[in-house]
């Protein structure tokens, strides 16, 4: 096969990762000089569970890049790393005499908000989200909700239970979940599932004296202390919030603060 063929089978699949929200990262040798296994423009697909595709030459210094790529993949960060391949008592991945840049893209899933709960509330949500720019999906149990027509603005939408909704789409670390739903027996159901997966916000609606039940509910069903912290309830910023839209803003606020550093304090004092 020739190196043409090689990198449109690689970029191909590039391509079929990304569509279907698959987080992969990118990595081709951007300059070598001279005793180097492969030459510049080599490179090689690499996913979150170690799996590879392609090659840029193997042996200790490709087992280092899978390992930069999947510090770049956790990171969302490029980075170019060089290597000498001269000395392995040096700590060198290699003997060959020459030097390597290899070049490392994350491709992450798309930034995604999974809302639970198509009421007042989560109608508003899914409408904010997506003039925000997320990947919006919404769900509820009760069947006739889920209508776009109710809902406007979501990118897929899932009738059913949680179970239905994780048989459909994989939760991923940019997976950012807002459950507003219409009570507690709901969220004692929904919550225990959610705790498996790699979603770095699982937000609860509800007032303090709503979520302290929830809580009592959950650990009584064998949730323990650490497994409680993965909830943020009550969910979104303190903005004094009323009305849906408020409520809205206030919790894609607080999903913004995490994603981008923020601290939530006012711009000025």
């Amino acid at each position: 096969m020739s190196s043409l063929d090689q990198h449109s089978g690689l970029l191909s699949e590039l391509l079929a990762a990304r569509k279907e929200g698959e987080p992969v990262a990118l990595a081709t040798v951007v300059k070598a000089r001279g005793s180097v296994p492969r030459h510049a423009g080599s490179k090689m697909l690499i996913y979150v569970d170690g799996r590879t595709s392609g090659t840029i030459g193997g042996g200790e210094m490709e087992a280092r890049v899978v390992k930069e790529a999947l510090q770049a993949l956790s990171a969302g960060k490029t980075q170019t790393v060089p290597y000498s391949l001269v000395d392995p008592a040096k700590g060198d991945p290699g003997v060959c005499g020459g030097e390597v840049e290899v070049f490392i893209e994350p491709y992450l899933s798309p930034a995604t908000i999974l809302v639970i709960g198509c009421g007042h509330v989560g109608r508003a949500v899914v409408h904010l989200a997506s003039w925000l720019g997320f990947f919006v999906i919404a769900n509820d149990d009760r069947e006739e909700l889920v209508d776009p027509q109710l809902v406007p603005g979501a990118d897929l939408y899932i009738a059913g239970s949680i179970e239905q909704v994780l048989e459909h789409f994989s939760v991923t670390s940019n997976t950012y979940i807002v459950s507003v739903t219409r009570n507690v027996i709901v969220d004692r159901e929904i919550m225990p599932k959610l705790i498996g997966t790699p979603s770095p916000y699982i937000g609860v609606i509800g007032s303090r004296r709503r979520w302290e039940e929830t809580k009592r509910l959950l650990q009584e069903d064998g949730l323990d202390a650490e497994q409680m912290q993965r909830f943020h309830s009550p969910i979104g910023l303190e903005i004094n919030a009323e009305t849906p839209e408020e409520i809205a803003v206030s919790i894609l606020a607080e999903i913004i603060m995490l994603r981008q550093g923020g601290s939530g304090d006012r711009m000025a004092s």
